[in-house]
């Protein structure tokens, strides 16, 4: 750990103060950054999530090839956003990026739609990790408590964590990833050299009719849901080793391990189950697919591990969304924008500890408001937060594209084309297509036939809270976020 010493929060954000603005301490190299932000995207929570819904309710056998596009978007989009990072000294991800490039009103409201959509997405995987534990205890003969019972151990696990060094949180993800991916990687190994299913290995991934059919554009969403967290590299510069270097590296090597694994083990539950049923298996089975997929290949042992993985997974997501939404928590309070005891970091720890316990509460308000109002915990309380999130995400990757190109544009001309005008450019358009199918699929997503008061109140919502940049940029004018 390093031994810079934590600075003071200051009372407010001035041009004088703005230079010694409190940072983390911290010293991860790239593969805890990888470790936490890879966490964050739940490689087995996708596949079996994400992956049994894509093939169901998307483009069946070909829905594995929807992971190649997504991959090369992101990778393009990645392709500017590093390169752009030794231009932005600070921590502030998201909003530090659209400051440099769109101006501090753009920034800020980036700032805060980040806030919203991490926050929302933390509390939502709540909504599967309650029902998940509860089955896991129950399997074994423990009580029968509800959802929400479960949700709080969980939540107190993950309070206790956050308030700690980034250090500590980043070793325990770096255990559970592995053995959650491990697990896969093993039923991968085993259906690839048994020479696949029942019906040998599955050729829809490479067949344009099918990976046109169905529901092509809800393949697409939920591809690009299995990825949140992956741009988030950039949220832990105070806490690198070298950010120039680090935060590059990590952004790169997450992106691709997950576009891989994702594309491959998709593939894979296809081969094994056999192509010409898969769409129904899924479809009657969407959350028990991938656990009798491992029973059949790997026994009844294999099974109870996913079981027990597939909950390990939903808290090691939750517990990365938290850590990101505690930063950026701490870099608006630093900033001046929140409050200033946001933006102070633990004396003893470096962590960002007044943010995180904000964070959690945040988060308990919207638990306990589900478990009042009885919502059920996958199909609202899960969907509805997960649709502000996916918008969310996309809308800001969307702008950050824009940030980039107008900072290389205008800002610091010259460089290789690629890198600063090309890529960016063909990533923004993808991004924008992405932005629209999300939209199109959205009140689908959130369970309603058309447009209705929630997939409206999702826009809205994002709306405000872009807006709102721009109203609090003018209103604080000492404000700086670069």
């Amino acid at each position: 750990m390093s031994q810079q010493q934590t600075l003071a929060p200051v009372p407010s954000a001035t041009p004088e103060t703005a230079t010694a603005r409190p940072r983390l301490r911290g010293n991860l190299g790239v593969a805890s950054i990888v470790f936490i932000v890879v966490a964050a995207a739940s490689p087995l929570g996708v596949i079996g999530g994400p992956v049994p819904l894509g093939i169901a309710f998307g483009n069946g056998a070909g829905f594995p090839f929807s992971f190649v596009i997504a991959t090369v978007v992101l990778l393009l989009f990645s392709v500017g956003f590093t390169q752009m990072t030794r231009f932005v000294p600070t921590a502030g991800a998201f909003y530090s990026y659209v400051s440099k490039g769109l101006g501090r009103g753009f920034g800020l409201g980036a700032a805060f739609v980040a806030l919203l959509a991490y926050l929302a997405l933390e509390a939502g995987v709540f909504g599967l990790f309650g029902p998940g534990l509860a089955e896991l205890v129950k399997s074994y003969g423990g009580p029968d408590l509800p959802w929400w019972a479960w949700a709080a151990v969980g939540f107190v696990a993950v309070t206790a964590l956050g308030y700690r060094n980034i250090a500590l949180s980043g070793k325990l993800l770096a255990v559970l990833l592995i053995a959650e991916v491990a697990i896969v990687l093993v039923l991968d190994a085993v259906v690839i050299f048994s020479g696949g299913g029942p019906e040998g290995f599955a050729t829809g991934i490479v067949t344009p009719s099918e990976i046109v059919s169905g529901a092509p554009g809800m393949g697409i969403l939920f591809a690009i849901l299995s990825f949140v967290g992956f741009e988030a590299t950039a949220v832990f510069r105070d806490e690198a080793k070298d950010p120039d270097r680090t935060i590059p590296k990590a952004t790169y090597i997450s992106l691709i391990s997950i576009g891989v694994f994702y594309t491959v083990s998709s593939w894979v539950l296809i081969s094994a189950n056999g192509e010409s049923g898969i769409v129904a298996n899924a479809t009657e089975n969407p959350g028990t697919i991938l656990q009798t997929t491992t029973q059949a290949y790997l026994g009844a042992a294999g099974g109870h591990i996913v079981q027990l993985l597939f909950v390990t997974s939903l808290f090691a997501c939750i517990l990365s969304f938290h850590n990101i939404a505690s930063r950026y928590l701490f870099q608006l309070g630093a900033r001046g924008v929140l409050p200033a005891p946001l933006g102070s970091a633990h004396r003893v720890h470096g962590a960002p500890s007044v943010a995180s316990l904000v964070a959690s509460g945040t988060v308990a308000v919207l638990i306990v408001a589900a478990a009042v109002l009885g919502l059920d915990p996958i199909g609202q309380f899960y969907t509805w937060l997960g649709g502000i999130s996916s918008v969310g995400i996309v809308l800001l990757l969307a702008l950050t594209s824009v940030a980039v190109l107008v900072f290389f544009g205008r800002k610091e001309r010259g460089g290789a084309l690629w890198p600063r005008r090309i890529a960016p450019a063909l990533g923004l358009v993808g991004l924008l297509a992405f932005l629209a199918i999300i939209l199109v699929n959205l009140p689908a997503l959130v369970g309603e036939s058309g447009y209705g008061p929630f997939s409206v109140g999702v826009l809205v919502l994002l709306a405000a809270a872009l807006l709102a940049g721009p109203v609090v940029a003018t209103r604080r004018r000492a404000v700086v976020l670069d």
